[in-house]
């Protein structure tokens, strides 16, 4: 079995690539995050106060390096979305396996941050097909959960298409916050 953590793999199709982001993602990355009309998409629950919302590079290279650290302490894996045609960053995707007291334990909790110009429900699938398989077993999960507030309509159109399932339960934080607007797609 391949460990996530001591060997991030890297999947492609004809228009993706996901490999672990790098520092070289900066300015590809800095267009995503400090896109206006896609930040609101980003999931940004049990996460601090952090909106996701970075305007210079020298905090996306901050940012960037906080994800290779918690990758290496085993927190999170966070893939860079390389788009074959511009060989450019155009969003991460970021997995963990989640242990804990409510509906959303033995999960694979999925993070799709993407550009605005790809927030379509095509590309989303095509984006999610490369990971959601592997998810399975890299996160020893048997279900998928990922974030799509009511505006999101192209991706709640795609992860209907994958198979998701709006869940009512709610995502307990840290802090005991209750968090909605969860998809989830069980291994069958």
């Amino acid at each position: 079995m391949v460990d996530v953590y001591k060997n991030c793999p890297e999947y492609e199709n004809e228009s993706y690539i996901l490999r672990m982001v790098s520092k070289e993602d900066k300015k590809g990355l800095l267009k995503v995050y400090s896109d206006d009309k896609a930040v609101p998409f980003f999931n940004s629950d049990n996460c601090g106060g952090d909106d996701f919302h970075y305007t210079t590079e020298n905090r996306m290279e901050q940012v960037i390096e906080y994800w290779l650290w918690e990758y290496n302490r085993q927190g999170f894996v966070r893939w860079a979305i390389v788009s074959k045609t511009t060989d450019e960053a155009i969003g991460t995707i970021e997995l963990f396996h989640r242990d804990a007291a409510d509906y959303f334990t033995n999960c694979g909790l999925l993070r799709l941050d993407i550009r605005s110009d790809y927030e379509i429900s095509s590309e989303i699938i095509e984006i999610l097909r490369l990971i959601i398989e592997p998810a399975y077993t890299l996160f020893g999960c048997d279900k998928i959960a990922t974030k799509a507030t009511i505006p999101a309509t192209e991706r709640i159109a795609a992860l209907k298409d994958l198979g998701f399932k709006r869940s009512e339960e709610k995502l307990i934080g840290h802090n005991g916050t209750e968090y909605d607007s969860y998809f989830v797609l069980c291994r069958d």
